[in-house]
């Protein structure tokens, strides 16, 4: 029987793109204003990491990092199950591109001690990189998968099957090592009545809150501020564009011989200024 010691999760609090009113009128977001949430594609993650646990034992770690706020998705995550969560929170993290942030995530998991396995969502919301897990992966030294959809723990090994084009494929790896999870995994299930008394507690009481969700610095995990936020940053962004939606509305025609549907067709504007090109 394979046994699990420490799963980390990596999750991030992005803005909730539907919500109109954290959009600026050039098209950039207003993360004061937008409402937030857990990264869509992180759900997933979660899951994996949560099924890990059910299935092989061992201990969810959720690692975030964020201002003070994002401490919210790591309190969903400990509804949902997970045992602890730790939030890298400083302002000389501001700005950071993908480069920086996988250095400061990878600082935070040396940090916290060897995990067996380490589970984050395919990309973000905010970002759609994909970029950060396999980042993370390279500056640890570990065996990664991307795209992963299923995966068993077979003694030190894990096997995951990942999705590649026209069908999928299995990759065997030592552990402990990095699977960024598809959305083609199983759906984050509810939150457990456990979990959520353990949250309502926690809100009660902040002294217990400090010992379940921990916040740290830079300091405290010895990364190096250069290489942080936008000195460690490389990613210019040139120029950003709106673009615009698209509206349109539709007019069906039922129960009219074909021939008035055609020419009421042929009648409309659009359509013969499209036949004159």
């Amino acid at each position: 029987m394979s046994s699990i010691n420490n799963i980390f999760v990596l999750i991030k609090q992005v803005p909730d793109q539907s919500a109109k009113a954290g959009i600026n009128p050039d098209g950039t977001i207003d993360r004061a204003k937008a409402k937030r949430m857990l990264n869509p594609f992180d759900r997933f993650a979660l899951q994996a990491a949560l099924h890990t646990k059910q299935q092989y034992g061992g201990k969810v770690t959720a690692i975030s990092m964020g201002p003070p706020p994002a401490a919210e998705i790591l309190l969903e995550a400990i509804e949902h199950g997970a045992d602890m969560g730790y939030l890298l929170s400083d302002r000389r993290l501001a700005a950071s591109d993908t480069l920086a942030t996988a250095y400061a995530l990878h600082k935070v998991i040396q940090h916290l001690g060897q995990p067996d396995l380490i589970f984050c969502g395919l990309q973000t919301t905010d970002g759609d990189t994909a970029q950060v897990g396999p980042q993370i992966a390279e500056r640890l030294d570990l065996p990664q998968t991307s795209y992963c959809e299923d995966f068993r723990v077979e003694g030190d090994k894990v096997m995951a099957r990942r999705v590649i084009e026209g069908g999928y494929q299995w990759v065997k790896m030592a552990m402990p090592a990095m699977i960024t999870v598809a959305n083609s995994y199983h759906h984050l299930e509810y939150k457990t009545i456990r979990g959520a008394r353990k949250v309502q507690m926690l809100l009660r009481n902040e002294e217990e809150k400090s010992k379940v969700i921990k916040t740290i610095t830079l300091d405290d995990v010895g990364a190096d501020p250069t290489l942080c936020g936008l000195k460690g940053s490389p990613t210019i962004v040139a120029k950003t564009d709106k673009v615009a939606e698209i509206g349109g509305n539709c007019k069906v025609r039922q129960g009219e011989p074909i021939e008035h549907m055609v020419r009421d067709l042929l009648q409309t504007t659009n359509l013969r200024e499209f036949a004159r090109v």
